[in-house]
């Protein structure tokens, strides 16, 4: 090669992929190494500008620096003397000045600053003696996006021709069974009419069509897979050589073997406040575009105290972007900024590959698994025995251990049938983006919840369970891990089964403080999606109730057509509970109630207010004490006298008695409250024997909902009334 096909920066060889030049000097630079000498600034042939005072200076410039001579500076050629040198300390592409200019000029300190290292930005982590060169990584992007235009431009001409011959052979195809239908039209042979036998062909179109499509996509997603696979390898090996010259042994050369985590996430950070800094970092890098992955993981990586706040950067970034729902315009070009997203639009690249090839970026090691997960239309007790359900993530290693990050499900929440908001209403099918942090740096015995790789290995668990055990263990969603929640029967699954009675329990036990947690649930027919029987609701035949630090849900199967149980939670303060504002809940897991008999029949609770039975929701959220009864369940004789104790002021109650088969109206001069002092007195007088079901609603002094002074729901109680 030319040795004017060297780089005048850096001295290595320019490649045609990266080259800029030659300059009007006959020079060339790598795109990397083509900035302003004093500030490095990116230059381009419209904007560099070279030393007007020095013909044998090369270096590039921008405006705002290129030397340029004053009125009264004399510029000597190299050797010519003078009666000072500058500082003693001669330029070297600048030669010797007279030292009346400079006194003069006052630009001193501006030619000093020639003489400083280069400015460029290094990638480095806090406590890591290792630096990676910007202008080389620089280089091996552009040769890698090189290798991705190749690759592209094999997509597109594999399209096209895909497409040419598909839409060849559909001709040949119609044509064929159009003269065929011909023959037998004229002998009457013909079994159907043109019209339907032209909506045949259609259909059978339409599904070739979307066969070819989906076996394209595979294809390339794999290529594309396999290319940034590789591409990582050599990026990383930048960070080896760098490593090896530093004698760094703080982060591994080469990919640890999937082990156990030393420790799990909470002992790592507790709350997203510990990463502020970079989440805000990350959040403005997503709002303004970069023309490079060098470029975008300097930037996010500016604050990084370490190596999990680079990889924290990198998930934010993906997250904030919303992929799935980013708008690209047609005429994007490979170079621009959104350039660097091109994998997307054309959806041959995903979530995990992107996070791996940011982390390579990075230096750090990134895998991608593979195998099945509780994803959308998942529901507990399903076999994962065909190609259903399968997905892919990412393990990062990070402080030491590997880590499971999972940025498509970190940016998506499943709509929930309990939430019909106009924002749930707006999203993706059954999918609404909302970041959530617990899929990043997911601890492997929540992870194994939801996901399971092909690879044991990669489960990270002491002891692998088997696809059998990951189909039975409960199917949790990620705020049960959220509100720390857990099972109280360890060894309960995802399949529950009824006793004799047709009836089944399920416990879970609340967190320390977990005063805030307000519980719901939905029960329909399993294979269908019907909620009522005989036009009651399914509800009705489900017992909510919190006593001693544990919500239980207790189910009375009414048939033996399986039942699908969906519990939900959100954590919701008292002021926020007493405005009336309706409440989002969120499914924490999900159950698959199964009543093999049936030997009795199952009666419906009475229609009460939606929500947990017994007083313990109005000592949580109304700060009410029950003095004469703490239980949800309350048997008596024809009158009943419940007490409870104000520990904050409540202006107003209510009682309303509902029973089975009678109208409310009737029931309503059977209830009576009173005030005395802290206490209330709620006074029933049941007009018959049977279970009764019974609201008590309250307000605060002064409440207004919308203008107007309404009640609000605050405890109820099951209540069974015999003849004493």
């Amino acid at each position: 090669m030319n040795s004017k096909q060297h780089c005048n920066r850096c001295g290595k060889l320019v490649y045609p992929t990266d080259k800029v030049g030659p300059l009007k000097d006959a020079t060339f630079f790598h795109q990397g190494c083509f900035k302003c000498y004093i500030c490095g600034t990116r230059l381009a042939l419209k904007t560099y500008c070279n030393n007007r005072n020095d013909i044998n200076d090369k270096e590039v410039y921008c405006s705002n620096h290129v030397p340029i001579a004053g009125p009264h500076d004399l510029p000597l050629a190299p050797g010519n003397g003078s009666t000072k040198n500058l500082d003693n300390n001669n330029h070297p592409k600048y030669g010797n000045w007279i030292d009346a200019g400079l006194s003069d000029m006052k630009i001193a300190h501006a030619m000093k600053a020639t003489q400083v290292a280069r400015p460029y930005p290094k990638i480095s982590h806090e406590g890591a003696k290792y630096v990676v060169d910007y202008d080389t990584q620089t280089r091996l992007e552009l040769l890698h996006r090189k290798d991705e235009d190749d690759l592209y431009e094999s997509f597109q001409n594999n399209r096209a021709q895909e497409t040419e011959q598909f839409e060849r052979e559909n001709t040949e195809e119609w044509e064929t069974a159009l003269t065929e239908f011909a023959k037998k039209y004229e002998k009457g042979q013909a079994n159907m009419k043109k019209d339907d036998l032209i909506r045949q062909l259609t259909i059978k179109r339409e599904k070739k069509l979307e066969t070819l499509h989906s076996k394209r996509k595979e294809r390339e997603r794999h290529q594309t897979a396999e290319l940034v696979d590789r591409q990582a390898k050599e990026m990383l090996e930048l960070f080896k050589a760098s490593r090896s010259e530093y004698n760094n042994v703080q982060y591994p050369s080469t990919p640890p073997p999937p082990v156990p985590p030393s420790c799990s996430k909470r002992e790592i950070y507790t709350t997203t406040d510990y990463f502020s800094s970079i989440d805000e970092v990350a959040i403005h890098c997503a709002r303004n575009e970069v023309a490079s992955f060098t470029d975008l993981i300097r930037t996010l990586s500016s604050g990084a105290r370490s190596d999990v706040d680079v990889a924290r950067a990198i998930y934010r970034w993906i997250t904030i972007k919303n992929l799935n729902t980013m708008v690209f315009d047609d005429s994007i070009q490979n170079d621009t900024p959104m350039g660097l997203l091109r994998g997307i639009k054309y959806g041959t690249e995903s979530y995990h590959v992107l996070f791996k090839r940011l982390c390579s970026y990075a230096g750090l090691h990134c895998v991608v698994i593979k195998g099945f997960s509780k994803s959308a239309g998942y529901q507990p007790g399903y076999s994962f025995d065909d190609h259903r359900f399968r997905n892919t993530w990412n393990a990062v290693f990070l402080d030491g251990s590997w880590r499971f990050v999972q940025c498509n499900w970190g940016a998506r929440h499943l709509v929930n049938a309990k939430d019909g908001s106009h924002e749930a209403a707006k999203s993706d099918g059954n999918l609404r983006y909302e970041y959530d942090d617990h899929y990043f740096m997911t601890d492997p015995e929540e992870f194994v919840y939801e996901f399971f790789p092909s690879d044991p290995a990669w489960q990270l668990l002491p002891r692998p369970l088997s696809l059998l055990q990951f189909e039975r263990i409960p199917f949790v969603r990620s705020l049960f891990f959220k509100y720390n929640l857990f099972f109280v029967d360890s060894k309960l699954e995802s399949t529950v089964y009824t006793d004799k009675t047709g009836a089944v329990s399920i416990a879970i036990h609340l967190p320390p403080k977990g005063e805030s947690l307000i519980f719901h649930y939905n029960l329909k027919f399993f294979d269908s999606e019907e909620n009522t029987i005989s036009g009651m609701s399914l509800k009705r035949f489900v017992m909510q109730s919190v006593a001693n630090d544990i919500v239980t849900f207790r189910v009375h199967a009414p048939s033996t057509r399986p039942l699908l149980l969906d519990i939900f939670a959100n954590s919701v303060s008292s002021g926020a509970y007493l405005t009336g504002q309706p409440i989002k809940f969120k499914s924490v897991c999900k159950f698959k109630v199964v009543c093999e008999s049936l030997q009795v029949i199952m009666v419906p609770l009475p229609e009460c207010a939606s929500g947990e039975w017994g007083p313990a929701k109005a000592t949580r959220l109304f700060g009410l004490l029950p003095i004469s009864h703490p239980d949800a369940i309350i048997n008596t004789g024809r009158h009943l006298e419940i007490k409870f104790r104000m520990s904050r002021p409540l202006s107003e109650f209510v009682a309303s008695l509902h029973r089975n088969r009678i109208d409310d109206k009737a029931l309503q001069v059977c209830c009576r409250t009173m005030l005395k002092g802290d206490m209330v007195f709620i006074l029933i007088d049941f007009p018959g024997e049977g279970q009764y079901g019974l609201d008590i609603y309250t307000r605060q002094d002064e409440q207004l909902i919308n203008g107007k002074q309404l009640l609000t729901h605050c405890c109820k109680y099951l209540v069974h009334s015999r003849n004493c």
